[in-house]
């Protein structure tokens, strides 16, 4: 058991993103990101072929209102990432509006997506 723990923490910090950003918002992003996230997209954000889509190097997340739509409501249908089509189902996880803000500013800041816009409770309400 506790070999599987090793491993497990092993994959999990070699996958994990840059620890550059230590504001608390991007901290407690990354929390929610492994809690709710991490299963479909995976610890190095580069999701599933054609199954879940990548958050790593997204041009998907270059819409930021689409992108928060898409955590706090959930995402039904077709769209494009990096010129692959995905038509599956995101279900709402359910969060809060500062949840959704402090993931979406996680997911902006790592695996290569530099967007520094804050995201805040109130930019998430407004959608």
């Amino acid at each position: 058991m506790r070999l599987i723990f090793l491993i497990s923490s092993i994959f999990f910090i070699s996958c994990n993103p840059s620890k550059k950003n230590n504001s608390e918002s991007f901290q407690r992003g990354e929390i929610i990101y492994q809690d709710f996230c991490v299963s479909c997209h995976l610890p190095n954000g580069k999701g599933v072929d054609k199954v879940f889509p990548p958050l790593a190097k997204s041009d998907y997340l270059n819409d930021v209102p689409a992108t928060i739509r898409a955590i706090k409501y959930g995402l039904k249908g077709p769209i494009v990432v990096n010129g692959v089509k995905y038509d599956g189902i995101m279900s709402p996880m359910g969060l809060d509006d500062q949840e959704v803000a402090d993931v979406t500013y996680f997911i902006l800041n790592s695996w290569g997506n530099k967007n520094k816009e804050e995201i805040t409770e109130k930019t998430v309400t407004k959608i």
